[in-house]
């Protein structure tokens, strides 16, 4: 499936979404959690129907959030819907959308500029495979937006913050 019935996500709803998804992040840090936020957005690209913070390292917004919305709402909805997450999906997350049916995503800082914050920090072993690799082995064409440079620094500042600021022992 590669038909989208609505038009695209405006850059505004774009970076707005993405700041709402960066105040999830910060509440799951809050928690303890890993500062990584996801939002699902609807059609009309306005309407927030989830949201979901890192609960661990298995259980990714992105990932928790695409397996719930999957058992709420029928794949042709989700089609047309927009997952926006504050990093880069990793490799589990990009197939848990993909498998969800979610046909969006805007994603705001790069695995790899994670990556440079994190290094091998022990709690983020990152997997160098970028989402838009994985969308592009599957059959449906999955639109992705990022990294957004004008909330890039917003966001990689609460990364900076937890994983340098506290060596991650949250």
């Amino acid at each position: 499936m590669s038909d989208f019935s609505n038009p695209d996500p405006t850059h505004e709803q774009r970076l707005r979404h993405l700041r709402r998804a960066n105040e999830v992040a910060r509440r799951a840090m809050g928690l303890g959690r890993h500062p990584f936020g996801a939002l699902l957005v609807a059609p009309d690209h306005e309407t927030v129907l989830a949201e979901q913070g890192n609960i661990d390292t298995v259980q990714h917004a992105e990932a928790t959030l695409a397996r719930h919305a999957s058992l709420n709402h029928a794949p042709g909805f989700l089609w047309n819907c927009t997952l926006y997450t504050t990093v880069e999906p990793c490799a589990m997350c990009a197939g848990t959308q993909y498998w969800a049916h979610i046909g969006r995503l805007v994603y705001g800082v790069s695995e790899a500029a994670l990556l440079a914050i994190t290094g091998a920090h022990p709690d983020n072993p990152t997997l160098d495979l970028p989402c838009r690799e994985v969308f592009a082995r599957g059959q449906k064409a999955v639109r992705v937006w990022g990294p957004v440079g004008e909330v890039e620094a917003e966001l990689l500042q609460l990364h900076q913050t937890f994983w340098l600021g506290t060596k991650g022992s949250r």
